[in-house]
């Protein structure tokens, strides 16, 4: 009993360490821009991390539980809404690309454009109207079009599009 117990805590572990290598890039840039921190120096993204480490620790728990659900839409569904639930205490200026947007715009702005959920799923997620949601995501790409520089428009579009 105990053998077969510790092969099916091992094959959790590998099946959770394959997913986190080929998940926590991603993972980290979304958390990265969520947080509205610079993702250069390497390491200055430390708010991002610590969201993102809760996240996957939330999945972790929950591995055995997912019955054919992706862990990544888990991961990020955590994500989502462990930023929600700290954003309104930690909206002040972090030197990001996303820092001209609210924390509700950065959500949104990040789930639809760089994440690709759809506007009913994001809608869903956060407790909102689609037309809620659409909105607040037109109201964002506005602000980043906005951006003061050329350079800095470049770059949240860059940003927005690129993946890790």
């Amino acid at each position: 009993m105990r053998d077969r117990q510790a092969g099916l805590q091992r094959r959790r572990g590998q099946e959770f360490e394959a997913f986190v290598a080929g998940a926590a890039g991603r993972l980290l840039h979304t958390a990265t821009l969520l947080t509205a921190e610079p993702a250069q120096p390497p390491g200055s993204n430390e708010r991002a991390r610590r969201l993102l480490t809760a996240a996957l620790a939330r999945t972790y728990a929950a591995w055995d539980r997912l019955h054919g659900e992706d862990p990544y839409e888990r991961t990020r569904q955590e994500l989502a809404v462990r930023f929600a639930r700290d954003a309104w205490r930690h909206h002040r200026p972090r030197g990001g690309l996303l820092d001209p947007l609210t924390p509700q715009e950065r959500l949104i702005l990040v789930l639809r454009l760089y994440e690709g959920v759809a506007e009913e799923q994001t809608a869903a997620l956060l407790g909102l109207p689609a037309d809620r949601v659409r909105a607040i995501c037109n109201r964002s790409v506005a602000t980043m079009r906005g951006a003061r520089t050329p350079t800095a428009r470049r770059r949240a579009v860059r940003l927005l599009k690129a993946a890790p």
